[in-house]
């Protein structure tokens, strides 16, 4: 069983950098990735500063302090003595370090001038062994390096899935008895999450090994994560981002108010059982009303089943009608439900979803919205089971919108522990790609376990690493 580091409280103005700090006013009130970390730059010291805390925990098993300057010497502080006189054993002051009868140092070297020791010989074989040596030396170092950046992306990933995981569920748990509660709680994550977006021109979306929270929480985070990183594509304001973000991990509360069986449209549900379930709608617009949601995220929670060609409902809307974040919603939340159905034996991966959709739903999106979607996820999404080119069989765990084509996939090689496998970046190798999608149940036995691609998929976002560090 893992033993919690011991902390402390200390005064934020004695925050130094390489503290491991612990912020205790939770995730959605400050700037940083995680609420624990350790402080890195004095920037950061300024920013716990500027919360208002007069005093945070630490924990010093985990920290490594800068030393304390020292204090600038004085005048005569710090300043060598000049001899004012010969040295001992020295009496002509000559420094020739010969005794007081003028013989030589008896400890002194007997060679004679100008004649150097003899070294032991080595032949060229010799050195070639040395630089080989030294070369598997400093490739393993930096494989360890490489490897310790990766989970660490991936553990901050995690974490931070996780912390806006928990705030998720709360929020969505209070709708039913402190509506408004819930508002403030749904804004606060969603300026948050959009607050850890900000200032990063790239991001990679990354898939997670774990998935945090019940199948409802999951469904709404994954919807309102990747609806926020559509609406910073489509360069979305403040305020159309918080609209979208709470509209988005809201949009299904009006589930609360149906019997769990109903919550999830079956394909065999009677004409009676799909009339009660499309009416979650209605009675998702009737809790946002007690919640006092904004106009915008309210039309989302009305619209987030509706089409562009007016086949969705409740309202039959065309695109003309929708908002721009219902139509980011609707499309997103379908994605999504493929991906992640009540039924496991129904999913599909993320790459038959982004196919199904593009190939039998392109009426039904808008189809700027759809092409968006697909530039960001990428052709082959977070959480796809390839093979490669060289015939060797992957996971794709992250993708950059810029390399549509070129993810980052953990590949099944068997001389490698699966714990020390290096993601490979597919943009930075020369004619190694993707040549197929397949089902993780294709995969040969070893890839399989070797893989173990997760039975539902939820995503995070980071900052895109240069390629040299992904490799």
């Amino acid at each position: 069983m893992k033993v919690a580091a011991h902390t402390d409280v200390i005064d934020v103005l004695a925050l130094r950098v390489g503290m491991f700090v612990h912020l205790d006013v939770g995730w959605m009130s400050h700037p940083f990735p995680l609420s624990s970390f350790r402080i890195t730059t004095p920037a950061q010291v300024a920013t716990i500063h500027s919360l208002g805390l007069k005093r945070v925990r630490w924990s010093p098993e985990q920290s490594e302090p800068e030393p304390e300057p020292e204090p600038e010497p004085t005048s005569d502080e710090g300043v060598e003595a000049l001899p004012t006189q010969p040295a001992a054993n020295d009496a002509d002051g000559t420094g020739t370090g010969a005794g007081t009868d003028g013989d030589p140092d008896p400890d002194a070297d007997d060679a004679a001038p100008g004649t150097a020791e003899p070294q032991p010989w080595s032949s060229p074989a010799d050195t070639f062994d040395a630089a080989a040596v030294s070369a598997e030396a400093r490739g393993a170092a930096e494989r360890k390096r490489r490897l310790d950046a990766q989970r660490e992306a991936q553990g901050v990933c995690e974490r931070q899935y996780s912390e806006a995981a928990r705030a998720c569920r709360q929020t969505i748990e209070l709708v039913p008895s402190r509506p408004r509660d819930a508002k403030a709680q749904a804004e606060a994550l969603t300026k948050a999450i959009v607050d850890k977006m900000l200032g990063e021109q790239d991001l990679c979306i990354r898939m997670l090994t774990e998935g945090s929270g019940d199948k409802a929480s999951m469904h709404a985070m994954n919807v309102g994560l990747i609806s926020l990183l559509m609406g910073r594509c489509f360069g979305f304001g403040p305020d159309d981002m918080q609209d979208l973000g709470v509209g988005a991990m809201l949009h299904d509360i009006g589930k609360l108010d149906l019997p769990q069986r109903l919550r999830h449209r079956e394909d065999n549900f009677s004409p009676s059982e799909t009339r009660v379930y499309e009416e979650h709608v209605e009675l998702g617009l009737t809790q946002a009303r007690r919640m006092g949601l904004s106009p915008g995220a309210t039309s989302v929670i009305a619209q987030h089943h509706e089409h562009v060609d007016g086949s969705g409902f409740p309202g039959h809307l065309n695109s003309d009608r929708m908002t721009m974040a219902a139509r980011i919603v609707a499309l997103v939340n379908r994605y999504d439900n493929l991906c992640n159905p009540r039924l496991l034996a129904k999913a599909m991966t993320p790459h038959e979803s982004v196919s199904l959709l593009f190939a039998q739903s392109r009426s039904k999106y808008d189809t700027s919205i759809l092409g968006a979607f697909i530039k960001m996820m990428g052709v082959y999404p977070p959480g796809s089971t390839v093979q490669l080119t060289d015939d060797r069989y992957g996971l794709v765990v992250s993708v950059n919108s810029s390399r549509p084509l070129k993810p980052c996939v953990l590949v099944h090689d068997a001389t490698v522990p699966r714990a020390d496998a290096l993601f490979v970046d597919l943009e930075a190798q020369v004619g190694l790609g993707i040549r197929r999608s397949i089902k993780p149940q294709q995969l040969p036995p070893t890839a399989l376990e070797y893989l173990a691609p997760s039975p539902r998929v939820a995503y995070f976002f980071e900052s895109a690493a240069p390629v040299e560090h992904r490799e």
